[in-house]
């Protein structure tokens, strides 16, 4: 352990908001998935909102409030405020957040996040390790991991020395220098690629998508490249049209013929976080998982389009 705890004494703590256990969709196997907190996409549709800001920040339950006010009697810059029968949060305040925090008896307000060691978090993995014998591991999650490049690689270092299994789930839109570091501690890469119009790309996610093809060629021209599965997640009028997954598709096939592609189905559970956080979702009404038969003619498109290995759930 000492080269990884050289490496650790340099950086400092990561920011997670959530460590989770059991996870069987992840990557193979029984996994623990660590989330590290911070993203440069702002994708409409985020399925973790919670982990977007790089800071830690303030959820509020309001199912579990009393209104006993304590949290804002707990103020000493109106972060909390009771209006209208309401509590309000202004997250930008200037304040004690630990005491307001504290101060709740429901846990109401709860903060989105906790800073660990990479010693601490590996405490957190290696409770797991009995069960990563039957061919589990750590994935390492988000936000989007690369936002904590130190820190991150020092995990992935820390977990190799361990023998444990390695996956990332990233959308790629990080500096390639950091990706070529973390490559030789990664047995597994799950890869976004969302939209590829990069004007589209940029209305649905806020960036363009230029580094992140970049890095796609890397990761698919690179002896990982077997190791590698891109992802598109579907969104009603977002991603999920026909034309977005044919492009991708040939796009994909054109630099790995043999690539690994997994088409991702809506997932209508993240609309229920963004109250926590009184943040809109992009949908007033929610859609539902689309069907068999739908999901059917996207993976026509891609096989159509060249893609042999398409994983399908």
């Amino acid at each position: 352990m000492k080269s990884s705890q050289g490496h650790l004494m340099t950086i400092s703590n990561l920011q997670v908001f959530d460590i989770k256990r059991f996870s069987t969709h992840d990557g193979q196997g029984i996994r623990t998935t660590v989330f590290l907190k911070g993203c440069p996409l702002r994708c409409k549709w985020c399925q973790n909102p919670e982990g977007l800001r790089p800071k830690r920040q303030i959820l509020y339950m309001e199912n579990k409030c009393i209104h006993c006010l304590s949290c804002v009697h707990a103020c000493q810059s109106d972060g909390v405020t009771y209006q209208d029968g309401q509590l309000c949060l202004n997250r930008d305040a200037v304040e004690d957040w630990e005491t307001i925090v504290d101060a709740c008896p429901t846990r109401a307000l709860q903060f989105d996040s906790s800073s660990y060691s990479v010693s601490e978090i590996m405490e957190e993995i290696k409770k797991d390790e009995s069960f990563f014998r039957y061919g589990g591991g750590v994935t390492i999650s988000g936000g989007e991991p690369f936002l904590q490049p130190d820190g991150l690689l020092s995990l992935l270092i820390a977990c190799k020395e361990e023998g444990i299994h390695t996956a990332i789930e990233t959308s790629l839109y990080v500096d390639q220098k950091w990706l070529r570091k973390a490559l030789p501690y990664l047995d597994q890469i799950y890869a976004d690629c969302k939209v590829f119009d990069s004007n589209q790309h940029k209305k649905w996610t806020g960036v363009h998508n230029s580094m992140i093809l970049d890095n796609i060629r890397y990761l698919l021209t690179s002896e990982k490249k077997d190791q590698v599965i891109v992802r598109t997640p579907l969104i009603p009028t977002m991603t999920a049209t026909k034309e977005n997954i044919s492009q991708i598709s040939a796009f994909l096939t054109s630099i790995y013929p043999d690539v690994h592609y997994e088409i991702l189905n809506y997932n209508p559970l993240a609309k229920s976080k963004y109250a926590y956080l009184d943040m809109e979702y992009c949908f007033d009404d929610n859609p539902e998982l689309y069907s068999s038969e739908v999901m059917n003619g996207f993976y026509q498109v891609a096989k159509e389009n060249g893609i042999q290995n398409l994983i399908i759930e």
